[in-house]
């Protein structure tokens, strides 16, 4: 599989990327509408606390998700380094099944939902940091 991830160009590493962290948001999805079912909650009812918290995990990760799916695109656009693509990507991908399964498994602290969101936080950086600075200077 290196081998494979090595010899990717920038876009085929940002494609990769952002479908895997499409599948993370299906999934996401599919949980909070198993957790629906299961705790019987009718549509626009906000009054249940544990399901409540599962729409968080799936908001959290919406809210976070789509711009640095962006980014992420953005770098393959702007040809940067297939491993800078892997490493952002990555770490996105674990740091938002981080936060959703700590968030997931408690409403107070969890490690998971503080790495989570420290990660995503990294991405972030990382992320506008390379689209800006490489948006004005050739890559090297």
């Amino acid at each position: 599989y290196m081998d494979v991830l090595a010899t990717m160009s920038s876009v085929q590493a940002a494609a990769l990327w952002v479908g895997l962290i499409i599948v993370l948001m299906m999934l996401i999805k599919l949980w909070v509408g198993g957790q629906r079912r299961a705790l019987k909650v009718p549509s626009g009812d906000v009054t249940n606390a544990e399901f409540g918290r599962a729409t968080r995990v799936q908001l959290n990760a919406v809210e976070d998700v789509s711009v640095l799916l962006a980014g992420i695109a953005g770098l393959g656009m702007l040809g940067l380094p297939a491993w800078y693509i892997h490493a952002v990507g990555a770490l996105l991908l674990l740091a938002r099944v981080l936060h959703a399964a700590g968030l997931s498994s408690s409403s107070g602290f969890s490690w998971g939902r503080l790495i989570g969101t420290f990660g995503t936080l990294i991405v972030y950086l990382f992320v506008a940091g390379a689209l800006i600075v490489h948006a004005f200077t050739p890559l090297f």
